[in-house]
């Protein structure tokens, strides 16, 4: 449904009175299938949102190609966005409005007749549990509530594709469940989901796929099984926050070049006042991580163990940490 190819974009930035040229995104390739839900992550500045708005027709690639549902995005957009539905991170509803009205016009933009746009309202209100609130005024709506209203809105003309930017952002957690069901019902309805997030939790329960842009250029892509399976062994997280407060920045320093020289310890990536080690055994790593501490006289504030998660496969690939 989504071929993309050598993808790239260029932006000039004028700064200090001086123009200089910013490669937002250096050449991607990836494919979505038919029926998928695919997870695009990638940090702040990474060129997640360039990415997403090329495909979305918001902005022109300066080089490359793409396809989506088999149309070629710089030389049909207009079709292409027949083709679409676009979720945006912010929203796009009036507090003035009510959501069967803003329904019927977004189906009316798509070319609905006036009957047709209102059979296809009651539809989507129905179909995303709208009746409470669906003829009240938007601005007294939940968090939750306006969110299925922008995903009603986003798929109102049934399109093959639908783009959702970060479509749980600031939402609750039983909001954020149930928008999780409503993604899930899409794909059961066949279409093909293309979603960016914040969250890894989120794109470890929800997709089929992922890749991982960092600085324009995919450095990851898989499963979220086969790239949690490429960091083998186990994660040992020390904590060397205490209850009289953080430590002083040469204490972890020291703590860091300590554990790292543990035959144990394959590598070690600090995080603040905490370090994340990755060893083959965390029975075998943690009393020796708990000795060598001793022997320099570190005492942590706690240490947890647990297996390789998305946060690590994102670590390993782009040296930091989604969060920061």
């Amino acid at each position: 449904m989504i071929e993309a190819s050598g993808l790239r974009k260029t932006y000039q930035v004028r700064r200090h009175r001086k123009t200089t040229t910013v490669d937002a995104v250096r050449g991607v390739d990836f494919s979505v299938q038919r029926g998928e839900i695919f997870g695009f992550l990638g940090p702040n500045g990474a060129g997640k949102t360039t990415t997403l708005r090329m495909l979305t027709t918001l902005l022109r690639p300066d080089g490359g190609d793409a396809t989506i549902a088999g149309i070629d995005l710089r030389r049909a957009p207009a079709q292409v966005r027949m083709q679409i539905g676009f979720v945006a991170q912010h929203g796009g509803t009036y507090n003035q409005s009510n959501a069967r009205r803003d329904l019927v016009h977004q189906a009316r933009m798509y070319g609905a007749s006036k009957s047709a746009a209102q059979e296809q309202a009651a539809a989507a209100v129905a179909a995303f549990q709208l009746e409470s609130f669906a003829d009240r005024n938007i601005g007294t709506y939940s968090g939750g509530q306006r969110r299925r209203l922008d995903v009603a809105l986003g798929v109102i003309h049934s399109p093959q594709v639908v783009f959702l930017d970060e479509p749980t952002v600031g939402l609750d957690p039983p909001s954020r469940a149930r928008m999780w069901q409503e993604v899930r019902r899409l794909r059961d309805h066949g279409m093909t989901i293309f979603l960016t997030t914040h969250y890894l939790d989120e794109a470890d329960a929800l997709c089929d796929r992922i890749s991982i842009i960092d600085a324009g250029l995919i450095v990851a892509e898989g499963t979220p099984a086969d790239l949690k399976r490429e960091i083998s062994g186990d994660v040992v997280i020390v904590d060397l926050a205490t209850a009289a407060g953080a430590p002083e920045p040469a204490t972890v320093t020291e703590a860091a070049k300590v554990l790292a020289d543990q035959p144990c310890v394959r590598s070690c990536e600090t995080i603040e006042h905490t370090l994340r080690l990755y060893a083959d055994s965390a029975a075998t790593a943690v009393p020796q991580v708990m000795r060598a501490l001793s022997v320099k006289g570190i005492e942590p504030g706690a240490i947890e163990t647990r297996r390789p998660s998305l946060d690590d496969v994102f670590l390993a690939k782009t040296g930091r940490a989604l969060a920061e």
